[in-house]
């Protein structure tokens, strides 16, 4: 099954270097197949065309959305929010929205400092995670999180990025 990927990066940071918009479709693309190769995950792909939002936010912005739709104080990495995967006869359809991921560079820019790791690879990392997330991964329970911390490792491997979750040693 061949998928098309369409990525709407959306930059809501003033001043800022955006990364590529090609950078991010690689990354969606990259986590999709991962999560397709998982389970029956491939079914929930029915449609051709899936198209994924990915809005780029200030501190500000995340902190806002955090509280309204997680009701945890602050701003956070990345924020997925799923479009309604429930609708009847998605397997014939052409196009199929997955959802919105909303990314803090701030907090990113934070981390990959903390974890020095580059930019790109901790926004990749950010992107597969959220990616999965819309695909309907989670990492509540023990053995949820291994499988998608594997995906995880997978995509960015496929990427050409380091295991995201390996200490590095000095």
């Amino acid at each position: 099954m061949s998928i098309e990927i369409e990525t709407d990066v959306q930059w809501a940071v003033v001043d800022e270097v955006p990364i590529p918009a090609d950078a991010f479709v690689s990354w969606v693309t990259a986590a999709m197949v991962a999560g397709a190769s998982s389970s029956s995950r491939d079914k929930m792909l029915g449609a051709r065309k899936k198209t994924v939002t990915v809005r780029v936010v200030d501190d500000a912005e995340s902190a806002e959305l955090n509280q309204r739709y997680r009701s945890k104080a602050g701003s956070t990495n990345v924020l997925a929010f799923p479009s309604d995967s429930a609708l009847p006869h998605r397997d014939i359809l052409d196009e199929q929205e997955l959802g919105d991921l909303v990314i803090c560079l701030p907090v990113v820019i934070h981390e990959a400092s903390g974890q020095s790791k580059t930019l790109l690879a901790h926004m990749a990392h950010m992107v597969v995670h959220g990616t999965l997330h819309l695909l309907g991964f989670d990492h509540i329970k023990h053995s949820d999180a291994e499988v998608m911390e594997g995906l995880e490792v997978t995509a960015l491997g496929a990427l050409g990025y380091s295991n995201p979750y390996q200490v590095a040693k000095d």
